[in-house]
């Protein structure tokens, strides 16, 4: 696939992370495990992609996310929301707020229906990411701006709604693969100057994660213990309450299917996606598909309930988003068909209406959720 060439500015940025990861790999070695790199691309202060000034998100970026597509998507999530609120709970916590679309949308839908949050945090590790947001929000509800604060860690003890979209698959992942009928773990090293895959026998954590799965000779694939680490310290974090996360992925069974040999590791590059993780480093998005077992398994593991786990699509009917959009006239096709569009991007099965799931987990919440009172597959992870 022909990608887009950069401009020479990004092209030297770029040079300086690949510089930046050399010389770490030079330190320890001559090898670093593919989540350091996944982490260093990603998030190297004033380097890695998230954290140096590039547009990452909608059209002039390189990947467009479910906020930026519709604001049928916030105003649809905000009435889950307002029912967990509703039950006594007045903050929200976002955890990556990209743009700030999302918390613009649901702070505007909250406030039209009577149930604005006290607070609305937003964890946010990227300068670059809380300014932008904190731009939207200006923008969009200044009003509202006194009542949002931005965190750069979870905070010790929170109650009330967590939210995070797209947030568990750019958690940098660990990389294993059964060669020889014995468990390596992909790691990255120089060769000729380049940066490329450099393999070892697995060891510590990720051939504890992966000797169970029983993967077949040849089999490749991403153990995310960041994500799962993640969700243990959030289980520990969240006194009451109901924290939900939108992802694309799959429960185990499908996530190590067969079909799946390679893995599921993709990157995001001007809206191109491909699977060279280092190509241009610092410039592009490196993803893996959500385990939503594993994530499951790790709140379990810290005392949260699952709550419910369904797909997008089945989340946003279940949640009202006919009635949203019925809003609309359908006889203003200059307003409706626009929505329509967003609608099936939203939910259509060669969309994200299937692929992307919504997982839900709760303390001290009995009530059944909005979002999964029809097809909750719980019962799959």
């Amino acid at each position: 696939m022909a990608l887009p060439e950069p401009t020479p500015d990004a092209r030297e940025h770029s040079n300086r992370v690949a510089e930046h990861i050399r010389g770490e790999i030079a330190a320890s070695g001559g090898w670093i495990s593919f989540a350091r790199y996944m982490e260093l691309a990603l998030y190297a202060p004033g380097l890695g992609y998230y954290s140096a000034g590039a547009r990452k998100l909608g059209k002039a970026g390189d990947f467009v996310t479910a906020p930026e597509i519709s604001p049928l998507y916030g105003q649809t999530l905000a009435r889950q929301v307002k029912q967990v609120l509703e039950a006594g709970f007045d903050e929200v916590l976002e955890v990556g707020a990209g743009s700030g679309a999302l918390a613009a949308t649901l702070l505007e839908e909250l406030e039209r229906s009577g149930k604005v949050p006290r607070n609305y945090l937003i964890l946010e590790l990227s300068a670059d990411l809380r300014e932008r947001s904190r731009d939207t929000l200006a923008a969009r509800v200044p009003h509202l701006l006194e009542r949002v604060a931005w965190l750069n860690r979870l905070p010790p003890v929170f109650s009330g709604v967590v939210l995070g979209n797209e947030v568990l698959d750019a958690m940098p992942a660990h990389v294993v693969r059964v060669q020889g009928g014995k468990l390596e773990e992909g790691g990255v090293g120089v060769r000729n100057d380049r940066l490329g895959w450099s393999w070892r026998l697995a060891s510590g954590g990720p051939l504890a994660a992966a000797r169970p799965l029983k993967l077949p000779e040849g089999f490749r694939t991403e153990i995310q213990q960041a994500a799962q680490g993640f969700m243990r310290s959030l289980s520990g974090v969240l006194e009451k309450g109901v924290a939900f996360f939108v992802d694309y992925g799959f429960p185990q069974k499908e996530y190590y299917h067969p079909q799946r040999k390679d893995g599921t590791l993709m990157c995001h590059y001007r809206h191109h996606a491909h699977a060279d993780p280092f190509f241009l480093p610092g410039l592009q998005d490196i993803t893996s598909h959500v385990d939503f077992s594993a994530i499951a398994g790790a709140a379990r593991e810290g005392g949260l309930e699952v709550a419910g786990y369904a797909s997008q699509a089945q989340f946003l009917v279940n949640c009202g988003i006919t009635e949203v959009m019925s809003r609309t006239p359908a006889e203003d096709g200059a307003k409706f068909l626009p929505l329509a569009n967003q609608a099936n991007r939203l939910m259509s099965p060669a969309e994200m209406g299937e692929l992307f799931k919504v997982i839900a987990f709760r303390r001290g919440f009995s009530q059944t959720l909005l979002g999964f009172g029809e097809g909750d597959r719980r019962s799959a992870l």
